[in-house]
């Protein structure tokens, strides 16, 4: 019996079903941020499903494989974002619900945008929502690449049939469910990811590893965490910790809070409830690390080497099936975002207090999916190394930090939005340039790394920016 088809089978059957029964496609509030009355746990679990699910577990995986407990630098650092985040999470719940907002995007319009029709307003609005969809390019062409080795794994086929199916399932879903499916996914296969946890990755690295004692077989670089590099190491809660401030995801998840108390006991719990995960993930790859005769080609192979292992047909059959969820889970979360941003975002670049007609938004949002979610594919048939898409996705959000900092402790910041634009832009060219160049020259530069230099530059570029505008106002006072 093929257990894979009989998980899989069960699994969409699920789905159908709850889809069918809790989503509702003719509402614009549930398919953008589920009518604005989601509770405490589907918001945690869909939040833990987002960041360690789907691409991050394997990727984590696959970076334990080849550095070690580097990985867990990032688990730490997220932590300390998500106890950020809970400072602000109940004022951006009540903003969003108030003014009517549905991304992060739309919040950093109307901040430093607001009804302005200059120049400088349209290139930051064009500017701030054209990098957030780059960034979660990379985020879910991580997904389709980690979909694709499962089904490779599973059923003998192809990389290039194997993305190609991985994302068409992906598109259509999305496209289909908005927020509301996203959630339905999420809380399914987080069930399904703890699950592997207790019954699978614990007692199988336990074992492997001789009660953890094996580890110590490792390069010490490994288990201390300074494989790549000890900048690498101390940057992580200087600077990526604060990412979790302007993910896009997270921000739907807040705003879609039943209500203030919601938004903040979820940054909390999330926060809390992560670390555990971003501990076991890197210790399966350490663990292959240690007991595999012969390397394996590709780090991506970790997962899926572990579970062959450690699992009967059928349990192996369950696991298969559940990362493949996990990656759609996370997969349709990061198509979600992008899409609701190039339609519902860059329509505020009008500075049009317009009614938007439901029907027609949710039918752009679904058409514009389909095509962000064919420019993903490419990303991932291009660049097919899960690591380097998960690390430049997560790293490059760094870069928003500044400008959202500011824009949530100062009431009026419109004043600032040339020093606003000056910052994004000059981030994000300082992070694709550390990042090409550590692609290229990777012996002289990490391009896991390329997130430090982009955060140090676009903080001072606002913050002297800042200075030098109310220098000029006081002057001329």
């Amino acid at each position: 019996m093929n257990w894979i088809l009989f998980w899989l089978l069960i699994y969409l059957v699920l789905i159908i079903y709850f889809t069918l029964k809790y989503v509702k496609v003719g509402n614009l509030e549930s398919y953008l941020v589920n009518d604005r009355k989601t509770k405490t746990f589907p918001l945690v679990a869909t939040t833990l499903a987002t960041f360690v699910g789907g691409g991050t577990s394997m990727g984590l995986m696959a970076m334990g494989y080849e550095s070690g407990f580097a990985a867990v630098g990032i688990g730490i650092a997220y932590v300390i974002g998500f106890f950020i985040l809970s400072r602000f999470a109940g004022q951006i719940n009540s903003e969003g619900r108030r003014k009517k907002i549905y991304s992060f995007s739309q919040f950093l319009n109307n901040k430093y945008v607001g009804n302005s029709t200059d120049g400088y307003s349209k290139m930051f609005s064009y500017l701030m929502n054209g990098i957030n969809i780059f960034i979660f390019f990379f985020l879910l062409a991580a997904q389709f690449v980690g979909m694709a080795s499962l089904l490779n794994f599973a059923f003998e086929i192809g990389f290039l049939p194997a993305v190609i199916i991985s994302s068409i399932i992906v598109i259509t879903y999305t496209a289909f469910a908005g927020m509301a499916g996203v959630i339905v996914t999420d809380l399914i296969q987080f069930i399904i990811i703890v699950l592997m946890i207790v019954f699978i990755f614990i007692p199988g690295i336990w074992t492997d590893t001789e009660q953890l004692t094996r580890l110590n077989e490792l390069p010490k670089e490994m288990l201390n965490g300074t494989s790549l590099g000890i900048v690498f190491l101390i940057a992580l809660p200087l600077f990526l910790s604060h990412s979790v401030l302007i993910r896009m995801d997270i921000w739907q998840r807040v705003l879609a809070a039943k209500d203030e108390r919601t938004a903040k006991r979820v940054s909390i719990f999330s926060g809390l409830g992560m670390l555990p995960f971003y501990i076991i993930f890197p210790l399966i790859g350490m663990t292959l690390k240690v007991v595999l005769d012969t390397p394996l080609e590709n780090s991506a192979d970790v997962a899926y080497s572990f579970l062959s292992r450690h699992s009967s047909p059928m349990i192996l059959g369950f696991a298969v099936v559940g990362l493949l969820a996990a990656l759609m889970s996370s997969g349709d979360s990061f198509l979600n975002v992008i899409s609701i941003s190039a339609i519902k975002d860059f329509a505020g670049r009008k500075k049009i207090k317009e009614k938007f007609d439901s029907k027609k938004l949710q039918k752009s949002i679904r058409i514009i999916s389909m095509f962000f979610g064919i420019l993903a594919l490419f990303i991932a048939l291009f660049l097919p190394n899960i690591v380097d898409l998960m690390v430049v996705g997560i790293a490059s959000i760094v870069i928003f930090v500044p400008v959202t900092f500011y824009a949530l402790i100062k009431k009026d910041v419109l004043q600032y939005k040339k020093q606003a634009l000056y910052s994004l832009f000059t981030g994000f060219v300082v992070n694709l340039s550390f990042f090409i160049w550590g692609t290229v020259s990777p012996e002289q530069f990490s391009n896991k790394s390329s997130f430090i230099p982009a955060f140090i530059i676009s903080s001072l570029v606002l913050i002297f920016g800042v200075i030098f505008k109310n220098m000029k106002t006081n002057k001329n006072k």
